[in-house]
C-alpha cells in the first residue's frame, strides 16, 4: 500500500494488514467476521459523501438472480442500489481498498478469489430484505459476501439490521446494528440472511468476492 493511498484512506498499512487479517482469522474460524469501527473514517466520509449526493433518478429498484434471469420481486427486497464502477474517487478507493483484502485472503485462506463487485445500497423507511442466501451450494460464483455501513448516529430504534443466520435451520441469528464503519464478511453459500426495516433512511456497501467460472462459451464473472 502506498504512502498516498494510505493518507487518502486514513489507514495505515500495518492498520490495513492487521485489519485484513482479523477478517481471514474469523472466516477460518467461523465462516463470518463482524467488526465495528473496521471501514477507516475518511474513507467511510467519502462514500456517504458520493451516495447522498446521487440523483434519485440513479437509483434503480434491487431485484434478484442475473441477466437473463434477473427479476423484481417487492414480496422479497424494495431496497434501490447504484453499482460502484471505481471511476470516481471514492469508488477508486474502495475497490483498492477491497481488492487489497482480497489479496490478504487469498494469501491466507486460499480462495482463489478473482474479482469483486459492489453497488450502494439505499433502504428508504420500510424498506427491508427477506431472508435469502446470496450464492447456491456448488456455484462457485460468490464466494465471500461484504457489508459495509455509513451511516452515522443509528440509534437502537432506527431498525434496518443486518441478520446472520448459522444455518438454514437456525430461527434466531446474530443481528448487526447497520452503524457507520462496521464491516460484515461471510461465506455466500453457507450463511442465510436477511435486513430489516429500516426506519429511516439506510446506506451501504453491498459486495461480493467471486472466483473465475469462465468456460469457452460462457464468461463468469461479467465483464
Amino acid at each position: 500500500m502506498n504512502t498516498s493511498f494510505a493518507t487518502d484512506i486514513g489507514q495505515t498499512s500495518e492498520q490495513s494488514a492487521a485489519l485484513f487479517a482479523k477478517v481471514a482469522c474469523d472466516i477460518r474460524e467461523r465462516g463470518y467476521s463482524i467488526l465495528p469501527e473496521a471501514l477507516p473514517e475518511p474513507l467511510t466520509r467519502q462514500l456517504l459523501q458520493q451516495v447522498s449526493n446521487l440523483d434519485e433518478t440513479e437509483f434503480v429498484a434491487a431485484g434478484i438472480g442475473r441477466q437473463s434471469d434477473f427479476v423484481h420481486e417487492q414480496r422479497i427486497r424494495s431496497d434501490e442500489i447504484v453499482w460502484i464502477t471505481g471511476d470516481t474517487p471514492p469508488g477508486a478507493l474502495w475497490c483498492q481498498w477491497t481488492d487489497q483484502l482480497r489479496l490478504t485472503l487469498n494469501r491466507q485462506l486460499l480462495l482463489g478469489l478473482f474479482s469483486f463487485e459492489s453497488h450502494y445500497s439505499h433502504y428508504a423507511p420500510g424498506a427491508y430484505y427477506a431472508r435469502h442466501l446470496d450464492a447456491f451450494k456448488g456455484e462457485r460464483n460468490r464466494v465471500l459476501s461484504v457489508v459495509a455501513y455509513l451511516n452515522p448516529e443509528w440509534g437502537d430504534n432506527d431498525g434496518g439490521e443486518l441478520v446472520l443466520y448459522a444455518n438454514q435451520e437456525d430461527a434466531t441469528g446474530v443481528k448487526v446494528r447497520p452503524q457507520r464503519g462496521t464491516l460484515v464478511v461471510f461465506l455466500s453459500e453457507d450463511f442465510p440472511h436477511q435486513v430489516l426495516p429500516a426506519q429511516r433512511d439506510r446506506y451501504a456497501i453491498a459486495g461480493w468476492f467471486r472466483t473465475n467460472t469462465s468456460t469457452a462459451t460462457r464468461i463468469d464473472p461479467p465483464r
